[in-house]
């Protein structure tokens, strides 16, 4: 079966997997502490598969990973204990856009010191991130598991793979799991950059002209990066 993008779209039992390998991936880079974060993934029948409230993204297993309706039902509760109350802000981004497969959340810790600084990120110093990751908005502030984290998030969903969410950490969606996860490795990755970057005082970029050159010699190559 394939999704709306044209991707073969995996069975469940793959996609359990591939949670439980992403959440630890996650815990390894530092991206997580205690049972921060939360991951979830559209399955076939258009429910989400997603981690369990309270949970150590190191120790999950794939039993352990509820489901629940794209409006918030519960359809299997896993063995873990639930749903976390912040799944509202994956389904919204379900809801909103058709083609999104799969939600990362996760407090890096340099790209989350820029959302409590208040900052935005942009992309336009290396190549890879100006092509790629252009813009990584900041989603205001909005009090934990109220409909006030949604509603931030609402204007950047259709138009970016990403934002920060101020004081709180980092959101990415994306076509496939792997492609939701490395965005926010990808993220995490620019906010070091640009910390080290403020460090030795320079403020460099490539420039609009630089930025534009890239696209047009980019453009008639598929996935140039």
């Amino acid at each position: 079966m394939r999704s709306e993008t044209g991707h073969r779209h995996p069975h469940e039992s793959e996609l359990r997997r591939l949670v439980v390998d992403v959440g630890d991936r996650m815990w390894l880079r530092g991206m997580v502490a205690a049972n921060d974060g939360n991951i979830s993934v559209r399955l076939r029948d258009g429910t989400i598969l997603c981690t369990p409230t309270g949970a150590s993204k190191r120790v999950l297993t794939e039993d352990m990973l509820p489901v629940v309706t794209v409006s918030g039902d519960l359809v299997r509760e896993g063995t873990g204990h639930g749903p976390s109350s912040e799944i509202k802000m994956h389904l919204r981004i379900y809801e909103r856009a058709p083609w999104v497969q799969a939600v990362v959340h996760a407090h890096p810790p340099y790209a989350t010191a820029f959302a409590i600084a208040g900052e935005a990120l942009s992309g336009d110093i290396m190549t890879e991130t100006a092509l790629s990751l252009p813009e990584v908005p900041l989603a205001p502030f909005a009090t934990p598991s109220t409909e006030e984290v949604p509603d931030s998030i609402e204007p950047f969903i259709q138009d970016h793979r990403a934002c920060l969410l101020e004081f709180h950490g980092a959101l990415t969606w994306g076509t496939s799991l792997e492609d939701a996860y490395l965005t926010m490795e990808r993220i995490e990755a620019l906010a070091q950059t640009r910390t080290v970057l403020r460090s030795l005082g320079s403020t460099r970029q490539l420039g609009e002209a630089r930025v534009a050159e890239l696209r047009g010699k980019m453009a008639a190559t598929p996935d140039p990066l």
